[in-house]
């Protein structure tokens, strides 16, 4: 890797962004850690996150809040602790990772999946939380009360109801568009319902962000770990930030040169050619109550449709 243009693009995203170390930890825990499924000592992580230039009282308060919340948990070992991501932690992360992952639905069948809140049938803290729920997994308001999705989880929203008080009330059911129908209006609909001008825009900006960070990739064989491991982690904390806004609905219903697609293959050459150096410094920093960091199992290379082109071993 050409060190100076790269690190001088790192410390500018760094100084330009700056982190905020809750969401950071959930990155670092999601991303680079769950694959190695184990836990980790609290010293190493801070060790970790002082490449990004996080310090030791950030990363400690933050850690706390995550325990508190219920996403990380604790495992104190003489006057030491290692902590790993609870299983509710894990659940939530492998739903929004998912998304940032897997490669979305091309192919579409015309269905919709509906959830219909019926007026007075949740109180209203209840129907704000169920709202922001379904909006979280992608789907659209296309009327009061009314929530759509071309591809909904069917599992996540019934689990969703089932946590809700009075969910019983609700109606899910699923429709299909008429033959015939054209897609005009439904692209209409999903614009304004979505907001996916605003969505563009997002990813606009993600592709302007990283495109000179793969030109410094691409200038020069990448071998600088650390600088692998930043810039692995800067990417996809920002495609995440990007990609769980997106609702992620079928090409027939987005515009031919939706910048969702080039954002994410960006995405996807910048990981690929970071992958292995940024494992070697994970591996390196990392430590865990039985020593050294297991190595990574094999989602971690599924990732993206599969990262083993050029990447040997891989």
């Amino acid at each position: 890797m050409k060190t100076r243009n790269s690190g001088r693009w790192i410390s500018d995203s760094l100084k330009n962004s700056p982190l905020r170390t809750n969401s950071l930890i959930i990155t670092l825990f999601g991303e680079a850690i769950a694959p190695h499924g184990s836990d980790v000592w609290l010293g190493s992580l801070i060790d970790l996150a002082s490449s990004l230039g996080v310090n030791d009282r950030a990363v400690r308060t933050s850690v706390f809040r995550l325990t508190q919340e219920a996403w990380l948990q604790a495992t104190p070992i003489g006057r030491r602790s290692a902590y790993e991501l609870t299983c509710a932690g894990l659940r939530r992360i492998n739903h929004a990772y998912r998304r940032i992952y897997d490669t979305p639905h091309a192919d579409w069948n015309g269905e919709w999946q509906i959830v219909i809140i019926p007026e007075g049938a949740l109180a209203a803290n209840d129907r704000e939380a169920l709202r922001s729920d379904l909006l979280w997994s992608g789907y659209g308001t296309i009327a009061p009360g009314v929530f759509a999705h071309p591809f909904g989880d069917t599992d996540l929203v019934r689990d969703a109801l089932r946590q809700t008080a009075g969910g019983e009330k609700l109606v899910l059911l699923k429709a299909n568009t008429l033959d015939g129908a054209t897609t005009a209006p439904l692209r209409s609909m999903v614009h304004q319902c979505w907001r996916l001008d605003r969505l563009a825009m997002d990813y606009q900006r993600f592709i302007e962000h990283f495109q000179p960070a793969l030109k410094c990739l691409t200038l020069v064989e990448t071998d600088d770990p650390e600088q692998c491991f930043v810039l692995r982690t800067l990417l996809i904390h920002e495609f995440r930030r990007v990609q769980l806004r997106d609702p992620q609905l079928p090409d027939s219903l987005l515009d031919n040169d939706w910048l969702g697609h080039a954002a994410r293959e960006l995405c996807r050459k910048i990981y690929r050619k970071t992958l292995l150096p940024a494992e070697e410094h994970l591996m390196t920093t990392l430590k865990t109550p039985s020593g050294s960091l297991p190595e990574a199992d094999a989602s971690l290379y599924r990732r993206f449709g599969g990262l083993a082109e050029n990447n040997g071993p891989l």
